[in-house]
């Protein structure tokens, strides 16, 4: 069984959320993590917060960033084990994330330094 990396997109913006918004998406995300955990299917996880963040640039400069009114943004991400990518893409589409126009999920296997690509 391999594991799958469940990567939150957000193109919506999070910044016109509000406060009571963001505790139902949460409650939400909570909620569909504990179905794949049910399943014995659900690794590890979390959000990414902006404030404090920072971007090392090729020329190894620092800057701050990104921010939340950038077009798009990634959120968070669960590691799962599935089976297949399909299984993975299903538990994919259960994440409550999507429910912003334009968000996406990105499901990419997690190498095991195997030297499969």
């Amino acid at each position: 069984m391999d594991e799958y990396a469940l990567i939150m997109r957000h193109e919506d913006g999070l910044k016109v959320a509000s406060p009571e918004q963001i505790q139902i998406w949460m409650k939400q995300t909570m909620e569909w993590i504990a179905k794949i955990a049910e399943q014995n299917k659900f690794v590890s996880g979390t959000g990414l917060l902006f404030e404090g963040a920072k971007l090392v640039h090729a020329n190894k400069t620092v800057s701050n960033g990104p921010f939340g009114a950038v077009k798009e943004t990634i959120g968070g991400f669960i590691i799962v084990k599935a089976g297949s990518i399909e299984e993975a893409i299903e538990f994919a589409k259960g994440c409550p994330v999507l429910q912003g126009e334009g968000n996406t999920m990105e499901i990419r296997r997690v190498s095991k330094n195997d030297g499969a690509h």
